[in-house]
């Protein structure tokens, strides 16, 4: 049994490495961006790559995960005091001026919508108390999401470097985030919208910030996104599409740098496109699935039934694709044993990868022969019906 549970924490392991992908026929090869990434945002399975996996600066697409935290661990309502700090950020900028406050729900559309470096950390400031609090907190929220290749320090994004790192991520790490602000209502409202005009609570000032996202309108069912551009990060861009049932995520890192800021826009759109024209939604996991009973070595009875609560998934599928399935589960086990327990697993492979897992489970207990079972067996046989045993 003991060795039974060490295979199984292997495969749970198995499960939590990326598998390899089968690029469908057509994959775009020449893309401008050095690090590229396209994701199935359902289930988050990457269905595109070149170089995700390369840790690089991602300059204002940071802001996504900026939002996202303060989104989860602040009121909108709230009162943001501006600091000298904040205020002191390079362009881009809403200009904002030490002492002055502003409602966080308004900074939050300064944030996206024109990507102003001094909201950002006014907001860092507001939510985690400082913008290293903050850091730590989109820190964790990163390790939250699986996003072990991502380091915060500023949330702006503005190229970074302290004692333990260099403010950077992923492609895949970037499109992880992206998934997770996705399921967000207010992400999407806020990120999605042409234009916001407001005053500092005061009302000495007034602004009104647009969206400077192209690829809202670039192509239909664009959802959200992100753009960024530093020195040392080139131009980059984050986004989202929905379109004929796929919900679909593409980033784009080191796509260029000036005089080629529209690159980023070629590159998203290919992907995009890719991801529409060679991949089809398809439910996997519904063929009927028979389990054997497992024999019972010295249990009271000889076998118990089992049984795996699956469930059918819908994947975006290529046509080189192949899902498969295999159980695990032992031909006998020592007794006793108790209903509920897990004693196997049924696994769900894509190319031949784990994708999904279901326990196998024992639906009878079984008790092991002991002295008063035996007395029982040789009564009734002996004796039946006659002494209640």
């Amino acid at each position: 049994m003991k060795k039974y549970v060490k295979n199984c924490l292997a495969i749970l392991l198995a499960a939590l490495i990326p598998g390899t992908m089968v690029q469908a026929e057509g994959a775009p090869d020449d893309l401008y961006a050095q690090s590229a990434v396209l994701m199935d945002a359902d289930t988050g399975r990457i269905l595109f790559e070149k170089n995700g996996e390369s840790e690089m600066p991602m300059a204002s697409t940071t802001k996504i995960m900026t939002l996202l935290v303060t989104l989860q661990n602040a009121d909108l309502e709230g009162e943001v005091n501006v600091s000298a700090y904040a205020a002191s950020m390079p362009d881009v900028q809403l200009n904002i001026r030490e002492g002055e406050r502003y409602r966080l729900r308004d900074l939050c559309y300064s944030l996206m919508l024109e990507s102003h470096n001094d909201s950002a950390v006014a907001i860092a400031e507001h939510v985690g108390g400082s913008v290293e609090g903050f850091a730590s907190m989109m820190n964790q929220k990163a390790r939250d999401l699986g996003c072990y290749h991502t380091y915060f320090i500023t949330p702006n994004g503005l190229d970074a470097q302290d004692e333990n790192g260099t403010h950077s991520t992923t492609a895949q790490d970037l499109a992880r985030i992206m998934r997770s602000c996705m399921q967000n209502e207010e992400f999407l409202s806020i990120t999605r919208e042409p234009s916001w005009s407001f005053s500092d609570l005061d009302g000495t000032r007034s602004f009104t910030v647009n969206n400077k996202n192209a690829f809202l309108n670039m192509m239909e069912g664009a959802l959200t996104g992100k753009t960024g551009f530093t020195n040392g990060a080139g131009y980059c861009y984050v986004g989202a599409l929905e379109r004929g049932g796929k919900r679909l995520i593409a980033v784009v890192l080191a796509c260029g740098w000036p005089n080629h800021k529209t690159w980023k826009w070629s590159d998203t759109t290919k992907l995009m496109n890719y991801g529409i024209e060679n991949f089809h939604r398809e439910t996997v996991g519904e063929q009927s699935l028979t389990l054997e009973p497992i024999r019972i070595e010295n249990g009271q009875v000889e076998q118990v039934r089992t049984a795996a609560p699956v469930e059918s998934r819908e994947l975006l599928m290529g046509e080189d694709d192949r899902f498969s399935m295999d159980i695990l589960a032992p031909d006998s086990l020592p007794a006793p044993v108790e209903a509920g327990e897990m004693v196997g697993t049924v696994i769900y492979y894509l190319n031949g990868e784990v994708f999904d897992l279901f326990p196998v489970c024992i639906e009878d207990s079984c008790p092991a022969i002991d002295y008063e079972w035996c007395l029982k067996q040789v009564m009734n046989r002996w004796f039946p019906g006659n002494l209640g045993l």
